[in-house]
Protein backbone atom coordinates (compact mmCIF):
# COMPACT_ATOMS: atom_id res chain seq x y z
CA UNK A 1 0.00 0.00 0.00
CA UNK A 2 1.41 3.41 -1.27
CA UNK A 3 1.58 6.42 1.07
CA UNK A 4 -0.96 9.34 -0.14
CA UNK A 5 0.84 12.25 -1.28
CA UNK A 6 -0.09 15.72 0.44
CA UNK A 7 -2.00 18.73 -0.94
CA UNK A 8 1.31 20.66 -3.04
CA UNK A 9 1.56 23.77 -0.85
CA UNK A 10 2.69 26.05 -3.89
CA UNK A 11 -0.86 25.38 -5.52
CA UNK A 12 -3.47 23.50 -3.52
CA UNK A 13 -7.10 23.12 -5.12
CA UNK A 14 -9.27 25.06 -2.03
CA UNK A 15 -12.23 23.68 -4.13
CA UNK A 16 -11.26 19.62 -3.52
CA UNK A 17 -13.15 17.86 -1.52
CA UNK A 18 -12.29 15.84 1.73
CA UNK A 19 -12.27 11.84 1.40
CA UNK A 20 -15.86 10.60 2.51
CA UNK A 21 -15.82 7.96 4.86
CA UNK A 22 -17.96 4.73 5.01
CA UNK A 23 -19.42 3.21 8.13
CA UNK A 24 -16.45 0.23 7.66
CA UNK A 25 -13.53 3.48 7.79
CA UNK A 26 -15.44 4.37 10.97
CA UNK A 27 -15.23 1.29 12.64
CA UNK A 28 -11.42 0.17 11.63
CA UNK A 29 -10.34 3.92 12.41
CA UNK A 30 -11.83 3.16 16.26
CA UNK A 31 -10.48 -0.15 16.63
CA UNK A 32 -6.89 0.85 15.48
CA UNK A 33 -7.30 3.76 18.29
CA UNK A 34 -8.14 1.22 20.60
CA UNK A 35 -5.19 -0.90 19.53
CA UNK A 36 -2.94 2.05 18.92
CA UNK A 37 -1.55 0.89 15.60
CA UNK A 38 -2.57 -1.50 12.26
CA UNK A 39 -0.14 -3.70 10.53
CA UNK A 40 -0.64 -5.83 7.73
CA UNK A 41 -0.23 -8.94 10.34
CA UNK A 42 -2.94 -7.69 12.35
CA UNK A 43 -5.31 -6.49 10.00
CA UNK A 44 -6.85 -9.85 9.47
CA UNK A 45 -7.61 -9.73 13.20
CA UNK A 46 -8.90 -6.26 12.84
CA UNK A 47 -11.39 -7.85 10.43
CA UNK A 48 -12.23 -10.41 12.48
CA UNK A 49 -12.96 -8.25 15.49
CA UNK A 50 -14.94 -5.93 13.82
CA UNK A 51 -16.88 -8.13 11.73
CA UNK A 52 -15.55 -6.62 8.37
CA UNK A 53 -14.42 -8.35 5.33
CA UNK A 54 -11.04 -8.31 4.31
CA UNK A 55 -11.40 -6.37 1.07
CA UNK A 56 -13.62 -4.19 3.01
CA UNK A 57 -10.85 -3.58 5.69
CA UNK A 58 -8.43 -2.50 3.16
CA UNK A 59 -10.41 -0.30 1.47
CA UNK A 60 -10.73 1.52 4.75
CA UNK A 61 -7.11 1.75 5.17
CA UNK A 62 -7.19 3.58 1.93
CA UNK A 63 -10.13 6.05 3.36
CA UNK A 64 -8.42 6.57 6.29
CA UNK A 65 -5.02 7.11 4.86
CA UNK A 66 -6.43 9.59 2.29
CA UNK A 67 -7.83 11.47 4.86
CA UNK A 68 -4.95 11.45 7.23
CA UNK A 69 -6.31 9.62 10.05
CA UNK A 70 -4.07 7.08 9.49
CA UNK A 71 0.02 8.13 9.34
CA UNK A 72 2.09 5.37 7.55
CA UNK A 73 5.34 3.67 8.71
CA UNK A 74 8.16 3.02 7.17
CA UNK A 75 11.36 1.17 8.00
CA UNK A 76 13.80 3.98 8.85
CA UNK A 77 16.45 2.92 6.19
CA UNK A 78 14.04 3.27 3.56
CA UNK A 79 12.52 6.56 4.12
CA UNK A 80 14.92 8.96 5.52
CA UNK A 81 14.41 12.15 3.81
CA UNK A 82 10.67 12.20 4.03
CA UNK A 83 10.00 11.66 0.36
CA UNK A 84 8.23 8.94 -1.45
CA UNK A 85 8.92 5.47 -1.40
CA UNK A 86 7.13 2.64 -2.81
CA UNK A 87 8.02 0.17 -0.48
CA UNK A 88 5.03 -0.83 1.57
CA UNK A 89 4.21 0.65 4.79
CA UNK A 90 4.89 -1.78 7.86
CA UNK A 91 2.34 -0.52 10.28
CA UNK A 92 -0.71 2.41 10.35
CA UNK A 93 -0.43 4.51 13.14
CA UNK A 94 -4.29 6.31 13.98
CA UNK A 95 -3.73 10.51 14.08
CA UNK A 96 -6.49 12.88 15.88
CA UNK A 97 -9.11 14.10 14.01
CA UNK A 98 -7.55 17.42 15.38
CA UNK A 99 -4.36 16.78 13.91
CA UNK A 100 -5.67 15.15 10.31
CA UNK A 101 -7.49 18.29 9.94
CA UNK A 102 -4.56 20.61 9.75
CA UNK A 103 -2.62 18.59 7.72
CA UNK A 104 -5.36 18.31 5.31
CA UNK A 105 -6.77 21.68 5.45
CA UNK A 106 -4.20 24.09 6.26
CA UNK A 107 -2.74 24.44 2.80
CA UNK A 108 -6.46 24.70 1.46
CA UNK A 109 -7.33 27.01 3.91
CA UNK A 110 -4.14 29.04 3.57
CA UNK A 111 -4.95 29.04 0.01
CA UNK A 112 -8.25 30.74 0.44
CA UNK A 113 -7.00 33.24 2.35
CA UNK A 114 -4.83 34.23 0.38
CA UNK A 115 -7.58 34.48 -2.22
CA UNK A 116 -9.96 36.27 -0.37
CA UNK A 117 -7.45 39.03 0.09
CA UNK A 118 -6.60 39.24 -3.12
CA UNK A 119 -11.19 39.45 -3.88
CA UNK A 120 -10.94 42.05 -0.71
CA UNK A 121 -7.98 44.39 -2.93
CA UNK A 122 -9.71 44.03 -6.17
CA UNK A 123 -13.45 45.12 -4.72
CA UNK A 124 -11.34 48.23 -3.19
CA UNK A 125 -9.86 48.87 -6.50
CA UNK A 126 -13.66 48.66 -8.28
CA UNK A 127 -15.29 50.62 -5.54
CA UNK A 128 -12.36 53.29 -5.76
CA UNK A 129 -12.60 53.48 -9.60
CA UNK A 130 -16.34 53.34 -9.13
CA UNK A 131 -16.01 56.63 -6.82
CA UNK A 132 -13.93 58.44 -8.87
CA UNK A 133 -16.23 58.40 -11.53
CA UNK A 134 -19.48 58.46 -9.74
CA UNK A 135 -18.23 62.31 -8.66
CA UNK A 136 -18.30 63.29 -12.39
CA UNK A 137 -22.18 62.59 -12.19
CA UNK A 138 -22.90 66.58 -11.12
CA UNK A 139 -20.87 67.60 -13.84
CA UNK A 140 -22.81 65.32 -16.04
CA UNK A 141 -25.80 66.71 -14.55
CA UNK A 142 -25.49 70.40 -14.78
CA UNK A 143 -23.56 70.08 -18.40
CA UNK A 144 -27.12 68.43 -19.21
CA UNK A 145 -28.91 70.93 -17.59
CA UNK A 146 -27.38 73.79 -20.02
CA UNK A 147 -27.60 71.95 -23.09
CA UNK A 148 -31.16 70.62 -22.29
CA UNK A 149 -32.59 74.24 -20.54
CA UNK A 150 -36.43 73.27 -21.42
CA UNK A 151 -35.60 70.08 -19.07
CA UNK A 152 -34.63 66.56 -19.01
CA UNK A 153 -35.21 62.85 -17.44
CA UNK A 154 -31.14 61.28 -16.52
CA UNK A 155 -31.06 58.26 -15.41
CA UNK A 156 -28.29 56.98 -12.35
CA UNK A 157 -26.93 53.35 -12.91
CA UNK A 158 -26.85 52.71 -8.92
CA UNK A 159 -27.18 53.71 -4.98
CA UNK A 160 -23.70 55.17 -5.14
CA UNK A 161 -24.26 57.35 -8.12
CA UNK A 162 -27.81 58.55 -6.40
CA UNK A 163 -25.32 59.13 -3.14
CA UNK A 164 -23.23 61.35 -4.91
CA UNK A 165 -26.27 63.53 -6.50
CA UNK A 166 -28.47 63.77 -3.91
CA UNK A 167 -25.44 64.92 -1.16
CA UNK A 168 -24.89 67.89 -3.80
CA UNK A 169 -28.52 68.75 -4.37
CA UNK A 170 -29.22 68.73 -1.15
CA UNK A 171 -25.76 71.02 -0.83
CA UNK A 172 -26.92 73.54 -2.96
CA UNK A 173 -31.25 73.56 -1.89
CA UNK A 174 -32.25 76.84 -1.29
CA UNK A 175 -35.94 76.83 -0.26
CA UNK A 176 -37.81 73.25 -0.02
CA UNK A 177 -36.91 69.65 0.37
CA UNK A 178 -40.32 67.20 -0.16
CA UNK A 179 -40.00 63.69 0.54
CA UNK A 180 -42.38 60.74 0.44
CA UNK A 181 -41.05 57.16 1.47
CA UNK A 182 -42.79 54.20 2.00
CA UNK A 183 -42.14 51.32 4.27
CA UNK A 184 -43.40 50.48 8.00
CA UNK A 185 -39.66 51.16 9.02
CA UNK A 186 -36.30 52.80 7.82
CA UNK A 187 -32.99 50.55 8.81
CA UNK A 188 -30.76 52.30 11.85
CA UNK A 189 -27.61 52.63 9.70
CA UNK A 190 -29.72 54.99 6.84
CA UNK A 191 -31.49 57.21 9.44
CA UNK A 192 -28.04 57.67 10.73
CA UNK A 193 -26.03 58.25 7.75
CA UNK A 194 -29.43 60.78 7.10
CA UNK A 195 -29.58 63.02 10.37
CA UNK A 196 -27.08 64.79 10.16
CA UNK A 197 -27.45 66.10 6.35
CA UNK A 198 -31.17 66.81 7.47
CA UNK A 199 -30.46 68.37 10.34
CA UNK A 200 -27.79 71.12 8.30
CA UNK A 201 -29.99 71.58 5.58
CA UNK A 202 -33.20 72.80 8.03
CA UNK A 203 -30.14 74.99 10.35
CA UNK A 204 -29.72 76.47 6.59
CA UNK A 205 -33.64 77.66 7.36
CA UNK A 206 -34.37 75.02 4.23
CA UNK A 207 -37.96 74.12 4.79
CA UNK A 208 -38.62 70.44 4.74
CA UNK A 209 -41.87 68.33 4.40
CA UNK A 210 -42.24 64.17 4.62
CA UNK A 211 -44.44 61.87 4.17
CA UNK A 212 -44.47 58.62 5.68
CA UNK A 213 -46.88 55.82 5.99
CA UNK A 214 -48.77 55.47 9.24
CA UNK A 215 -46.73 52.20 10.80
CA UNK A 216 -43.31 54.25 11.32
CA UNK A 217 -45.23 55.70 14.45
CA UNK A 218 -44.59 51.90 15.78
CA UNK A 219 -40.93 51.49 14.78
CA UNK A 220 -38.78 53.10 17.69
CA UNK A 221 -36.01 54.00 16.02
CA UNK A 222 -37.54 55.49 12.94
CA UNK A 223 -39.85 57.76 15.43
CA UNK A 224 -37.00 58.84 16.97
CA UNK A 225 -35.62 60.18 13.75
CA UNK A 226 -38.89 61.74 13.17
CA UNK A 227 -38.94 63.69 16.68
CA UNK A 228 -35.51 65.14 16.35
CA UNK A 229 -36.32 66.57 12.48
CA UNK A 230 -39.45 67.87 13.67
CA UNK A 231 -37.58 69.50 16.79
CA UNK A 232 -35.27 71.27 14.63
CA UNK A 233 -38.23 72.52 12.32
CA UNK A 234 -39.33 69.78 10.10
CA UNK A 235 -42.53 68.72 8.77
CA UNK A 236 -43.81 65.02 9.16
CA UNK A 237 -47.05 63.41 8.32
CA UNK A 238 -48.55 60.18 7.73
CA UNK A 239 -50.72 58.26 5.34
CA UNK A 240 -51.71 54.77 5.31
CA UNK A 241 -50.24 54.26 1.96
CA UNK A 242 -47.77 56.67 0.46
CA UNK A 243 -45.81 56.92 -3.14
CA UNK A 244 -42.88 54.44 -3.27
CA UNK A 245 -39.97 56.57 -2.54
CA UNK A 246 -39.85 60.32 -3.89
CA UNK A 247 -37.61 63.31 -3.76
CA UNK A 248 -38.19 66.64 -4.73
CA UNK A 249 -35.58 69.59 -4.74
CA UNK A 250 -36.94 73.32 -4.90
CA UNK A 251 -39.29 72.24 -7.29
CA UNK A 252 -37.12 71.62 -10.07
CA UNK A 253 -35.77 68.36 -9.82
CA UNK A 254 -37.37 65.74 -8.87
CA UNK A 255 -35.31 61.68 -7.83
CA UNK A 256 -37.67 58.86 -8.55
CA UNK A 257 -36.55 55.13 -7.99
CA UNK A 258 -35.57 52.88 -11.25
CA UNK A 259 -36.91 49.57 -11.58
CA UNK A 260 -33.31 48.10 -12.34
CA UNK A 261 -31.81 50.14 -9.63
CA UNK A 262 -30.82 53.77 -9.36
CA UNK A 263 -32.69 56.51 -9.96
CA UNK A 264 -34.37 58.76 -12.61
CA UNK A 265 -33.69 62.44 -12.55
CA UNK A 266 -36.39 64.60 -13.21
CA UNK A 267 -35.99 67.95 -14.38
CA UNK A 268 -38.79 68.41 -17.00
CA UNK A 269 -41.18 71.44 -15.88
CA UNK A 270 -44.77 69.55 -16.76
CA UNK A 271 -43.71 65.97 -15.08
CA UNK A 272 -42.83 68.15 -12.17
CA UNK A 273 -45.83 69.93 -12.01
CA UNK A 274 -48.09 66.59 -11.86
CA UNK A 275 -45.46 64.94 -8.97
CA UNK A 276 -45.75 68.67 -6.63
CA UNK A 277 -49.31 68.16 -7.05
CA UNK A 278 -49.68 64.20 -6.28
CA UNK A 279 -47.62 65.79 -2.82
CA UNK A 280 -49.76 68.34 -2.13
CA UNK A 281 -52.87 66.37 -2.56
CA UNK A 282 -51.36 63.63 -0.69
CA UNK A 283 -49.72 66.56 2.03
CA UNK A 284 -53.61 67.86 2.61
CA UNK A 285 -54.72 64.72 3.57
CA UNK A 286 -52.39 63.32 5.85
CA UNK A 287 -52.40 63.42 9.38
CA UNK A 288 -49.16 65.36 11.26
CA UNK A 289 -46.66 62.95 12.80
CA UNK A 290 -47.37 62.44 16.59
CA UNK A 291 -46.80 60.11 19.33
CA UNK A 292 -48.58 58.86 22.42
CA UNK A 293 -51.49 57.00 23.46
CA UNK A 294 -54.50 58.73 21.72
CA UNK A 295 -51.97 59.16 18.34
CA UNK A 296 -51.64 56.00 18.38
CA UNK A 297 -55.38 54.15 18.47
CA UNK A 298 -56.14 57.21 16.10
CA UNK A 299 -53.67 55.54 13.46
CA UNK A 300 -54.81 52.82 14.30
CA UNK A 301 -58.17 52.99 13.67
CA UNK A 302 -57.45 54.25 10.63
CA UNK A 303 -54.99 51.58 9.58
CA UNK A 304 -57.99 49.02 10.65
CA UNK A 305 -60.38 50.96 8.00
CA UNK A 306 -57.17 50.88 5.23
CA UNK A 307 -57.48 46.87 5.68
CA UNK A 308 -61.12 47.03 5.65
CA UNK A 309 -61.08 48.54 1.92
CA UNK A 310 -58.57 46.53 1.11
CA UNK A 311 -60.15 43.32 1.97
CA UNK A 312 -62.94 44.30 0.14
CA UNK A 313 -61.14 45.13 -2.88
CA UNK A 314 -60.09 40.84 -2.35
CA UNK A 315 -56.48 41.81 -1.61
CA UNK A 316 -54.38 38.61 0.79
CA UNK A 317 -52.44 39.65 3.59
CA UNK A 318 -49.56 39.84 1.91
CA UNK A 319 -50.45 42.04 -0.33
CA UNK A 320 -52.05 44.32 2.37
CA UNK A 321 -48.96 44.22 4.45
CA UNK A 322 -47.05 44.96 1.48
CA UNK A 323 -48.89 48.48 0.88
CA UNK A 324 -49.48 49.41 4.42
CA UNK A 325 -46.25 49.33 5.21
CA UNK A 326 -46.09 46.88 8.47
CA UNK A 327 -45.38 43.17 8.82
CA UNK A 328 -47.49 40.33 8.03
CA UNK A 329 -47.76 38.89 11.74
CA UNK A 330 -49.47 42.67 12.75
CA UNK A 331 -51.67 42.65 9.58
CA UNK A 332 -53.08 39.46 10.42
CA UNK A 333 -53.67 40.20 13.79
CA UNK A 334 -55.53 43.50 12.50
CA UNK A 335 -57.31 41.02 10.20
CA UNK A 336 -58.47 38.93 13.00
CA UNK A 337 -59.31 41.12 14.96
CA UNK A 338 -61.52 42.84 12.35
CA UNK A 339 -63.57 39.63 11.71
CA UNK A 340 -64.20 39.01 15.27
CA UNK A 341 -65.81 42.51 15.20
CA UNK A 342 -67.59 42.51 12.56
CA UNK A 343 -69.13 38.58 13.22
CA UNK A 344 -67.79 37.51 9.85
CA UNK A 345 -66.19 33.83 9.37
CA UNK A 346 -64.49 34.80 6.23
CA UNK A 347 -62.46 37.35 4.86
CA UNK A 348 -65.25 37.68 1.64
CA UNK A 349 -67.79 37.77 4.45
CA UNK A 350 -66.16 40.38 5.94
CA UNK A 351 -65.79 42.81 2.62
CA UNK A 352 -69.21 42.01 2.28
CA UNK A 353 -70.54 43.04 5.84
CA UNK A 354 -68.05 46.21 5.77
CA UNK A 355 -69.60 47.53 2.33
CA UNK A 356 -73.21 47.09 3.76
CA UNK A 357 -72.14 48.74 6.79
CA UNK A 358 -70.75 51.72 4.90
CA UNK A 359 -67.22 50.88 6.69
CA UNK A 360 -64.82 50.63 3.35
CA UNK A 361 -65.13 54.68 2.63
CA UNK A 362 -62.55 56.93 3.19
CA UNK A 363 -62.64 57.85 7.47
CA UNK A 364 -64.32 60.56 8.55
CA UNK A 365 -62.43 62.90 10.91
CA UNK A 366 -63.66 63.09 14.69
CA UNK A 367 -66.30 66.80 15.19
CA UNK A 368 -64.23 69.17 16.77
CA UNK A 369 -64.94 69.37 20.60
CA UNK A 370 -67.14 71.99 22.12
CA UNK A 371 -64.24 74.69 22.97
CA UNK A 372 -63.22 74.54 19.27
CA UNK A 373 -64.19 76.97 16.54
CA UNK A 374 -64.17 75.04 13.34
CA UNK A 375 -61.70 76.93 10.27
CA UNK A 376 -64.25 79.18 8.35
CA UNK A 377 -63.40 79.06 4.94
CA UNK A 378 -65.42 81.91 3.21
CA UNK A 379 -63.56 82.54 -0.09
CA UNK A 380 -60.55 80.82 -2.05
CA UNK A 381 -56.94 82.29 -1.31
CA UNK A 382 -55.95 82.15 -4.85
CA UNK A 383 -58.97 83.75 -6.90
CA UNK A 384 -61.35 84.99 -4.04
CA UNK A 385 -63.98 82.97 -5.48
CA UNK A 386 -66.91 80.89 -3.15
CA UNK A 387 -65.63 78.23 -1.45
CA UNK A 388 -68.22 75.96 0.27
CA UNK A 389 -68.23 72.83 1.41
CA UNK A 390 -68.76 70.70 -1.89
CA UNK A 391 -66.25 71.73 -4.03
CA UNK A 392 -67.40 72.04 -8.01
CA UNK A 393 -66.85 68.77 -9.75
CA UNK A 394 -63.56 70.36 -10.80
CA UNK A 395 -61.87 70.38 -7.84
CA UNK A 396 -64.12 67.49 -6.30
CA UNK A 397 -64.41 66.99 -2.60
CA UNK A 398 -61.71 66.19 -0.24
CA UNK A 399 -61.54 62.46 1.37
CA UNK A 400 -63.13 62.21 4.41
CA UNK A 401 -65.69 64.86 3.75
CA UNK A 402 -63.41 67.86 4.61
CA UNK A 403 -63.67 71.20 2.14
CA UNK A 404 -61.10 71.95 -0.29
CA UNK A 405 -58.80 75.04 0.96
CA UNK A 406 -59.13 75.95 -2.99
CA UNK A 407 -62.06 76.16 -5.23
CA UNK A 408 -59.78 74.09 -8.19
CA UNK A 409 -56.79 72.61 -8.74
CA UNK A 410 -55.77 75.70 -11.01
CA UNK A 411 -55.80 77.81 -7.73
CA UNK A 412 -54.04 74.74 -5.79
CA UNK A 413 -51.99 74.99 -8.22
CA UNK A 414 -51.25 78.56 -8.57
CA UNK A 415 -51.03 79.20 -5.08
CA UNK A 416 -48.19 77.01 -4.52
CA UNK A 417 -45.65 78.55 -7.31
CA UNK A 418 -46.84 82.20 -5.55
CA UNK A 419 -45.32 80.54 -2.12
CA UNK A 420 -42.30 79.52 -4.29
CA UNK A 421 -41.45 82.52 -5.70
CA UNK A 422 -41.86 84.08 -2.13
CA UNK A 423 -39.48 81.88 -0.48
CA UNK A 424 -37.15 82.34 -3.45
CA UNK A 425 -37.67 86.44 -3.09
CA UNK A 426 -36.74 86.11 0.73
CA UNK A 427 -33.85 83.64 0.45
CA UNK A 428 -31.97 85.88 -1.99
Amino acid sequence: MHPVTGPDPTGPDPTADVPALDSAAVTLYRWTVVHERLTPATLAQAASETDLTLPECEAAVRQLTGACLLQELFPDDRRTDGTRTDAPPVAWQPVSPQAATAQLLSARDTALRAREEALREQRRIVQQQRDGLAALVPVYLQARQHAFPQGTIDRLPDKFAVRSLLADVIDSCRSEVLVSKHGGSFSPAALREALPRDLALLDRGVRMRSLYQHATRFDQPTRVHAEQLIEAGAEIRTLPEVLPQLIIVDGSLALLPASSGGALIIREPDLLSYLLTVFERDWENAAPFASGPQAAHDVTKTMKQSILVLLAKGLKDESIARRLGISLRTCRRHVSDLLDGLGAHSRFQAGVVAERLGLTSHPVPDAPAPDEEPEPAPACPACGGPLTATAPSSAGPRPGGRPPRYCSPRCRSRAYRTRQRERADGVT
